[in-house]
């Protein structure tokens, strides 16, 4: 329906201002999804999201957005969605700006929380979510997860710098070294040196603000 349509296309406006350039795919995307969460609300069928949780955490002005998606479909259409589906819009955010497909996404997300929770556990540390670092760190870890899915090698010779952060984030590159086992225990996928060097210096940064 076109009243769908108007708003799914606000929506969208919105996201692109504070998110840059997203997939043209979104118009369809999110029109199909917010048409069909509208209706499952109106016959009391709404959907859990069991990722909820992790999306805030990892995608949180993404899922700003789908709060601020959620204000607009009550005021235009007069419908209340429930929070789950600020996640799942905010879902589709993610796969527009990734350029991806939802299962990807989806895959992104677990290898994320994995990353995350090696650090946590390897440093003994607790992040503090509202710091840069950290979310400089989520954004990495978002882009490290795509193109380790994608099988995208990052790679350089620059051996002097590899060794300098080697020797100065000590406790962060074993941390790293970690991370990359895990990863190629899990998903067969060898990390090169460089994007080893790459985790360190986040994880410095995190362990340096981290509680």
């Amino acid at each position: 329906p076109l009243e769908v349509m108007t708003t799914c296309d606000r929506i969208i406006g919105l996201a692109a201002q504070r998110l840059g350039k997203l997939q043209e795919s979104l118009y369809i995307t999110l029109t199909d999804h917010c048409y069909f969460a509208i209706e499952r609300q109106k016959k009391g069928l709404a959907i859990k999201n069991v990722l909820l949780w992790d999306i805030k955490r990892l995608y949180p002005k993404e899922f700003e957005l789908g709060q601020e998606a959620r204000a607009i479909i009550a005021k235009r259409l007069n419908v209340e969605l429930a929070e789950d589906e600020a996640g799942f819009i905010a879902l589709h955010l993610v796969t527009a700006q990734l350029n991806s497909e939802m299962p990807e996404v989806m895959h992104v997300t677990r290898v994320m929380q994995e990353i995350l929770q090696l650090v946590k556990y390897q440093l003994q540390l607790e992040y503090d979510e509202e710091s840069l670092s950290y979310q400089r760190f989520v954004t990495h870890l978002k882009f490290f997860a795509q193109r380790m899915l994608t099988r995208t090698v990052v790679d350089d010779d620059d051996v002097s710098l590899h060794t300098a952060v080697k020797d100065n984030y000590a406790k962060a590159w074993k941390c790293a070294e970690k991370i990359a086992q895990h990863l190629n225990k899990s998903y067969q996928r060898e990390l090169t040196t460089e994007e080893i060097m790459f985790l360190a210096i986040h994880i410095e940064r995190v362990r340096k603000e981290g509680r």
